[in-house]
């Protein structure tokens, strides 16, 4: 019986040796699924900010002279944007044009900003200039108390890009030689726009 199932079992493996063989080439090839899709979407947003260091600039007053700022402000303007921007302009301004800075005292003084001067040598003022200027149209800041720091182009190797910028201050109180001594503080605002 042994031998007669090896017999068997051998036929039967060249029986199935033989089917396997005639089986036709179309049972043999694999089968493959539909094909999903997913949809990607990245946004990149516009940006514009601005960074100054140090945050606090000390004067002291010269009565009928000249202060220069205890250091320059280095300005970080930093930006991405569309392709259809064409500049980024950085504006300094004050609140008010009659007192950029204000005294302590009951009856404060006040230090106008035609006697507050900036310059930053790598943008528009290259000289000394006071914080007098209007903003035209759309433009940022105060009447007769902004002054343009700096106006970068954009184009297509610099939408996205940073510059930094050192702003000189001065405060020149040639014409108010009568200011009372007194602590005198104000707020000088940097702020970009992208256009």
């Amino acid at each position: 019986m042994t031998r007669l199932k090896s017999i068997f079992s051998g036929k039967l493996m060249v029986a199935l040796g033989v089917v396997a063989l005639a089986t036709p080439a179309a049972f043999c090839q694999s089968l493959n699924s539909n094909t999903a899709t997913v949809a990607l979407t990245a946004t990149l947003n516009e940006s514009l900010t601005v960074a100054a260091t140090p945050n606090a600039v000390t004067f002291a007053l010269v009565s009928g002279g000249t202060a220069t700022g205890s250091a320059p402000v280095a300005m970080t303007t930093s930006w991405i944007m569309k392709g259809s921007r064409s500049t980024v302009t950085l504006t300094g301004y004050f609140s008010s044009a009659t007192s950029a800075l204000i005294g302590s005292a009951s009856s404060p003084a006040s230090i106008p900003t035609s006697e507050v001067l900036g310059q930053v040598t790598t943008g528009t003022p290259t000289t000394m200039t006071a914080f007098t200027q209007s903003p035209t149209g759309s433009a940022l800041g105060v009447a007769g108390a902004s002054l343009v720091l700096l106006t970068q182009a954009i184009t297509g190797t610099n939408r996205a890009s940073s510059r930094t910028d050192n702003l000189n201050l001065e405060i020149n109180l040639a014409s108010q030689q009568q200011l009372p001594a007194d602590t005198y503080t104000g707020t000088l605002n940097l702020q970009a726009q992208a256009l």
